[in-house]
Order: structure tokens, then C-alpha cells, then sequence
């Protein structure tokens, strides 16, 4: 049980580590001398020019989405760190789950938004570009905390 905890335990910093540098690196969309995320669009010369009250308001649908699944994945980790200590068999890990489960929740969202509009925004500047690497971690951070919560809510049976 030990190491069916560990496991989980890793897995979940794991989702944490996701989400943060998905939310906070600036590599959703990159070209050859621009990138952008969901906070800024920047050049090579390290110029930046803010998204305040541009493009609708699904980026800031995606700024809120993003930070609400890495404070839920966070809180999701004290609370399954409370629940080893403070709780019974049989009732564990159930909140834990919860928790991560609407964490997984906000990253499809998220990510989902932000693949649907991506044509729309960057076209404004007429880049023909690729989803970078903070994109591509926000989609992998999806599973890992769908799977993450998953494994709560099995294991609140486990002895």
C-alpha cells in the first residue's frame, strides 16, 4: 500500500509540475521569432505586448481556467496529505478526488478554448506557426489529473 501511495503521491506533483509551467511559460503558440501564451505575445528581442481587453474574452477564459486547475491541483494535494492522517478507512481521498477531478475539468476546458480560437487570435497577426511546448503540457496535465483523481477514488476503498 506504501508504494501504491508513493506512486500516487509522484503522480500528482507530476500534474502540479504540468500546470505550472503550462500556465506560466510563454510557449502556447510559437513562429519563427514570436512567441505567445496565454498571457503576452513576444518577439525574439524580448519586446512583449500585453492581451488586456484584445482578442474577447476567452483568453481571459483561459488565464482563469488555467490558474483555477493549478490552485485546484494544489489544494487537491494538501487535502489527500490531511486525508492520510485525519480520516477513516472507507472516507478517504473522496474530496481529494473531487478536487482533482474539477482541476481536470478546468485544464480540458482550458486547452479546448485555446485550441478552438487559436486560428482566430494568431491570424490577427498573420503567423503560420505550431502549438508549442506549454500547449502541448497543458493537454498532457488533462490526463494526468483526470488520472490522478481517478486513483483517489479507488483507492479510498484500499487498506
Amino acid at each position: 500500500m506504501l508504494v501504491v501511495l508513493a506512486f500516487i503521491l509522484l503522480f500528482h506533483i507530476a500534474s502540479a509540475i504540468l500546470l505550472f509551467i503550462s500556465t506560466i511559460n510563454s510557449a502556447w503558440w510559437v513562429t519563427g521569432d514570436v512567441y505567445t501564451d496565454i498571457w503576452q505575445f513576444c518577439n525574439s528581442t524580448n519586446y512583449c505586448i500585453s492581451y488586456r481587453d484584445s482578442y474577447g474574452g476567452y483568453i481571459e477564459a483561459i488565464q482563469a481556467t488555467m490558474i483555477l486547475a493549478t490552485i485546484l491541483c494544489c489544494v487537491a494535494f494538501f487535502v489527500f496529505i490531511l486525508h492520510l492522517f485525519r480520516l477513516k478507512q472507507g472516507e478517504r481521498f473522496v474530496f481529494s478526488a473531487i478536487i482533482q477531478l474539477l482541476s481536470s475539468l478546468c485544464v480540458m476546458i482550458a486547452a479546448s478554448i485555446y485550441t478552438d480560437q487559436y486560428t482566430t487570435f494568431h491570424s490577427g497577426f498573420n503567423e503560420q506557426g505550431t502549438f508549442g511546448y506549454s500547449f502541448i503540457l497543458a493537454w498532457i496535465a488533462f490526463p494526468f489529473t483526470l488520472i490522478s483523481g481517478i486513483m483517489y477514488l479507488v483507492l479510498r476503498k484500499r487498506k
